[in-house]
């Protein structure tokens, strides 16, 4: 589909979106050629692309490297909330990405990048007191767009799977009129090529939180990577993509391996430690054995490191020492 390039938003509607006075300038409407306007349901809300987008603001790591996995690295004019570096094969069209903000940034700093798109790998960058309300947006000729796997409202993915996944990668790539067909294709040798552990393991994915663990449960990447390594997850019954557990179940459950998500803010290490230096933690086998399996945050959301995320877990299986 080919649509003409979308204008710049003016400065004057960040006084609107504010709750000032003074009125924005209206937004121009272009005229698309016969194919027309690209209109999409995402999250519950009705999204028109008259035009491709060409400033673009990304909000968490997922939404940017996806776009530099399309070749539209260029088109982003500032990101925000990044979980972690980007992988070396887009580090240099990254370089020049200015950061407006290392968590969910205010309206105030989005409007500043002038954009014409908002793309968030969370729904929740979309509210009045983070990157602003969706409709308000949209009355301001600013598009927005969450990943699909990330809707929480409406829309969300009964259970991921990589057919979702790589929809979802064509659906962006529509939006900005580029052929994922490469990318797409690449993924799925990659996919094709992990062979599952054998046997029946068992694992915990452990995000974040100490006295409440918060863990990827049934439906979400979290599941998708450890189905695809061959793991049974033992939150795997609860349905949601990550969510609150409990270290009674945990230890009832005496998982064969432990999914350490390494965050800036929350490392891996950090989570070793407290698991050797609690009592009833350092009782399970995972821990004994030192059987950790870690990932870097940025690639456990779901998004085109999703599939690279499958195949480290089954390397780093092979290097532990498995029942």
């Amino acid at each position: 589909m080919k649509r003409p390039l979308v204008p710049v938003v003016p400065l004057a509607a960040v006084a609107l979106l504010a709750g000032c006075a003074a009125p924005a300038a209206p937004a121009a409407t272009p005229t698309p050629e016969a194919e027309g306007p690209l209109t999409i349901e995402n999250c519950g809300f009705e999204v028109t692309f008259d035009a491709v987008p060409e400033r673009v603001v990304t909000i968490k790591s997922t939404s940017t490297e996806l776009l530099l996995a399309l070749g539209v690295g260029d088109r982003i004019v500032g990101t925000a909330f990044p979980d972690g570096p980007v992988p070396d094969e887009w580090a240099a069209a990254a370089a020049d990405i200015p950061v407006l903000a290392e968590r969910m940034p205010s309206q105030e700093v989005v409007f500043d990048a002038e954009p014409d798109l908002v793309f968030s790998g969370w729904e929740s960058a979309f509210t009045a007191d983070a990157a602003g309300d969706r409709a308000e947006l949209a009355a301001l000729g600013v598009a927005s767009y969450v990943q699909p796997a990330a809707c929480q409202s409406a829309g969300q993915p009964a259970k991921l799977d990589f057919d979702e996944l790589f929809r979802e990668i064509a659906e962006v790539a529509d939006i900005f009129d580029v052929d994922a067909t490469e990318l797409l294709e690449t993924q799925r040798a990659e996919l094709a090529a992990i062979e599952p552990v054998d046997g029946d393991l068992t694992a915990l994915w452990w995000s974040s939180g100490t006295d409440t663990p918060y863990v990827g449960a049934g439906i979400g990447a979290p599941q998708l990577v450890l189905e695809t390594a061959g793991l049974s997850n033992i939150a795997g019954d609860v349905d949601a993509t990550w969510s609150p557990y409990n270290w009674e179940s945990v230890l009832a459950a005496d998982p064969d391996v432990l999914v350490l998500v390494d965050a800036a803010w929350n490392s891996a290490q950090k989570k070793i430690d407290y698991l050797r230096g609690n009592p009833a933690t350092a009782n399970l086998t995972a821990v004994r054995e030192g059987r950790f399996v870690i990932l870097p945050f940025a690639s456990t959301e779901a998004g085109v490191r999703s599939v690279a995320a499958a195949a480290s877990v089954v390397e780093q299986l092979k290097d532990l020492d498995l029942p």
